[in-house]
């Protein structure tokens, strides 16, 4: 009886890495498959993991192929790929601000959850080096691991990979002091050692501003679109302007502006804190949709203090994830048209 490939590749989604619930084939460390009569080979390239991990993965895949009727004899081939040849995205969406404190990486994590709970898998993307606050708002204690041939993010309760510079620091609390130039290489190579594995979409939270490290991430990451975060102050306005003009310079499409701490809800009431609603005003400035408008809530600032931003939800932040899935799935229809 003849072996199905489909089986294969079935029983191949099941074989998982132990630190990080993601299996081999959704890190697209499945590079092959050919089964002829009872015998099955596959090719599977495993260098970023270390040798006990690859051991421990070899012996899975094999077990869980000879599990399969028909199959007398399974032989595993393996081949050195970088990270680089074995990550794929569908998307690459970028999360910016012109100043610091407007609450971008908040941003960039809700639109990360909204994502994880259609379904798609997400990744984030770290890039404010010097202030990284993604990893506690998940709750991430475990370091990367990986080796040589690579780094594995560490992923989230609801299955978001997550890289960050706080992930590799002795102490969460640590300053990072570094140039410019330093920055952005830590980016870079976020991005090209770092085993993502196939994900619908990367997120990037950037630091905040138009200087050398955002201006590197565009140039160097094929970021499909870009998010831009703010608060109705007037000073970030002007700053806002800043950065609508540099993303336009560089030729990225805006998927849309999100206004955080926009009004504060108490008792029915809608107290706007921060002086009116510049939301209107910035996606005209943008010439993109107002994705949302996001109260100050308490309890998504307990939620985040605690780790357990995964379990938030509010009518702004279900009108925001509503709103932001269009506005990406026509970014991938116009991407489709442009390629």
């Amino acid at each position: 009886m003849e072996v199905e490939l489909k089986e294969v590749e079935e029983a191949l989604k099941g074989v998982l890495l132990p630190e990080l619930k993601r299996s081999i084939w959704a890190l697209n460390m499945v590079r092959d498959i050919e089964a002829a009569e009872n015998l099955v080979k596959v090719t599977l390239s495993l260098n970023p993991l270390s040798d006990k991990v690859r051991e421990f993965v070899q012996e899975s895949v094999r077990a869980a192929i000879e599990k399969l009727p028909g199959v007398n004899e399974v032989t595993i081939e393996l081949v050195e790929l970088s990270p680089q040849e074995l990550n794929e995205f569908g998307r690459v969406v970028a999360v910016m601000s012109g100043k610091g404190g407007v609450g971008k990486s908040l941003v960039a994590a809700l639109l990360a959850i909204a994502l994880a709970r259609q379904g798609c898998q997400v990744g984030i993307l770290d890039a404010d080096i010097t202030g990284p606050s993604i990893p506690r708002m998940f709750g991430l204690k475990a370091r990367p691991s990986g080796s040589e041939g690579g780094i594995l993010p560490v992923v989230t309760r609801s299955g978001i990979e997550v890289m960050s510079t706080n992930l590799l620091l002795p102490h969460e609390d640590q300053a990072v002091i570094w140039r410019g130039p330093l920055l952005s290489k830590m980016i870079t190579q976020f991005w090209q050692d770092v085993v993502w594995g196939k994900l619908d979409y990367l997120l990037v939270d950037l630091p905040p501003g138009t200087a050398d490290v955002p201006l590197t991430v565009m140039k160097s990451l094929p970021v499909s679109g870009v998010i831009i975060v703010f608060t109705p102050q007037e000073l970030t306005v002007m700053v806002v302007r800043k950065t609508v003009h540099m993303v336009h310079m560089l030729d990225i499409p805006i998927v849309g502006v999100v206004e955080n701490m926009s009004y504060l809800q108490e008792s029915g009431r809608r107290i706007e804190l921060f002086g009116r609603s510049k939301g209107e005003e910035m996606a005209a400035e943008a010439e993109a949709p107002l994705l949302g408008q996001l109260p100050v809530d308490p309890a998504l600032a307990a939620l985040c203090d605690d780790g357990e931003i995964e379990s938030y939800n509010s009518e702004a932040f279900s009108a925001l994830s509503i709103a932001f899935t269009q506005a990406v799935a026509t970014l991938a229809r116009s991407h489709q048209h442009s390629h």
